[in-house]
């Protein structure tokens, strides 16, 4: 791998994280909802699920390519998750003021731990980026410790990334804002990811036999 394709290689994937998506309205509800180290979770749980596919490319694993079938089924289940996720969102606008719900500490934060990862391993657009643009810029030629180092910082910039988006929210001056509007943020945020489960659905992929 030569320096222009990393180059171009971690271009691609810093523009990716600026685009806001899933894992942001994620990172966004769990931070103002909950504290940075809700958020601080979640983003660890998104960067482990980003990993989980860096180190399928790195290890030249195409199956999603190869399989129209594998890619059908992680696209339906990232819009249902999409669907899921966003009445979790629209019922906690409902509850907003009522309370913590009952449970024990460590579960809810290995929930929001969880929540990361799902967010980040049901969405295509993570699996295709990684097995797709990575491999392709990677080169056949780049040795297996050149792709690690790239995979490396991919990872380290997905949890950086993140991390620094909830230092953000988790300011007093921005906290407090939020948290005011935090039954719209939780109503807006469902609408949003009804409405990109709805159009992913709406060209959802063809398996032809």
């Amino acid at each position: 791998m030569t320096w222009h394709h990393f180059i171009l290689l971690a271009g691609a994937h810093f523009l990716a994280l600026l685009s806001p998506g899933p894992d942001f309205f994620l990172l966004l509800n769990h931070t103002v909802a909950h504290g940075l180290r809700a958020g601080l979770l979640t983003a660890l749980g998104i960067a482990c699920a980003n990993g989980v596919f860096i180190v399928a490319a790195v290890a030249g694993v195409s199956w999603l390519q190869d399989s129209p079938v594998a890619y059908w089924l992680v696209y339906v289940a990232g819009c249902s998750y999409l669907l899921w996720l966003g009445w979790q969102f629209w019922q906690a606008a409902s509850l907003h003021g009522g309370g913590v719900p009952a449970g024990g500490r460590a579960a809810r934060q290995t929930a929001f731990w969880w929540r990361g990862v799902l967010s980040g391993l049901l969405n295509p657009k993570n699996a295709l980026f990684y097995l797709t643009l990575f491999a392709l810029l990677a080169g056949k030629d780049s040795t297996v410790w050149q792709r690690s180092a790239a995979g490396v910082w991919l990872f380290v910039a997905v949890l950086g990334w993140d991390a620094l988006v909830c230092w953000a929210l988790a300011r007093p001056t921005s906290l407090t804002w939020f948290q005011r509007q935090l039954p719209r943020l939780h109503r807006a945020s469902a609408l949003l990811l009804w409405a990109v489960a709805a159009g992913m659905l709406w060209v959802v992929p063809v398996v032809t036999p």
